[in-house]
């Protein structure tokens, strides 16, 4: 009889152990995901940004050449991220094929202008910037046009923004939730051997000696689970850039080592200071307080 409750304690604390471990994992990867959003927000805003062009349409007197010898000249600038070319004979191959309609059966000629479209890195899309760009260009004797939506530089401008603080402040939100979850689950873990801390005391163990194994078992089960919480962040942060390859998120590997060294020391603290907090109470408290 006395083996079977024990076989059947075992089990009922290595149970408390996996539930424990897990809970720690699922926090710490949310945790971890936030952290990843938070370090990205640049990077995807980034990317976004540098889909807008300016684009720069040339006379129609101007040879090729010219053209190229100008293209090099963008291409030099510091505000220029990439540039593309693209002929009045490309240019109405596309329009015909986005429309369905042959204008120049119509007309009889071509209409549409040799272009270039300049795409400026994302520190130089806004509003301000890119006007300083147009009246850079708008004056050049190549050129007869310089167009860009302005609307939507000041639409990708102010949204970045606000995008960016509302994610700050979920991801402070969001910390502390997760440092009430894990600090919950510990103190849950403890509580369930208050009794056993107890009688160790009663018998004249001290506060030290009876908090130190519960604070290694704690570091343990936050090792572990922020081992899993990594191999869970590691397996998204692979299909992400597998799929989205755009957003580099494997570009700089020091703010990934980074990351999962912080959601790995996160973990092992807060396992190791709710379990000292919550032992401090439990020895703290009366014998007859336990039952409640």
């Amino acid at each position: 009889m006395s083996k079977s409750f024990e076989k059947y304690q075992k089990r009922r604390l290595r149970s408390s152990y996996v539930s424990v471990v897990i809970s720690i994992a699922l926090v710490l990867f949310l945790l971890g995901l936030i952290g990843l959003l938070l370090l990205q927000t640049k990077n995807i805003s980034d990317y976004f940004k540098e889909q807008a062009a300016v684009t720069l349409y040339i006379k129609n007197e101007v040879n090729k050449e010219t053209i190229a010898k100008l293209q090099a000249e963008i291409d030099k600038q510091a505000f220029t991220k990439s540039s593309k070319f693209t002929s009045k004979e490309e240019a109405a191959e596309i329009y015909k094929k986005e429309n369905g309609e042959d204008f120049m059966a119509f007309l009889g000629y071509n209409p549409l202008q040799n272009s270039i479209d300049l795409y400026p890195v994302a520190e130089y899309v806004t509003p301000e910037k890119m006007l300083e760009i147009e009246n850079i260009y708008k004056n050049n004797p190549l050129i007869s046009e310089v167009s860009y939506d302005k609307s939507l530089i000041d639409l990708l401008t102010k949204n970045v923004r606000k995008i960016s603080i509302i994610i700050f402040i979920f991801s402070a939100l969001a910390t502390m939730v997760v440092i009430v979850l894990i600090n919950s689950a510990i103190r849950l873990s403890v509580y369930s051997k208050r009794f056993t801390i107890k009688t160790m005391q009663m018998v004249g163990a001290t506060k030290r000696f009876i908090r130190k194994p519960f604070i290694w078992n704690s570091l343990k089960l936050g090792f572990f689970g922020a081992l899993l919480a990594l191999a869970g962040l590691a397996t998204v942060i692979y299909y992400f850039n597998e799929h989205f390859p755009q957003f580099g998120l494997f570009d700089d590997k020091l703010q990934i080592g980074l990351l999962f060294g912080s959601v790995f020391l996160i973990g092992i603290l807060i396992s190791w200071l709710s379990t000292f907090f919550a032992m401090q109470r439990f020895l703290n408290l009366r014998t007859d307080e336990l039952y409640y």
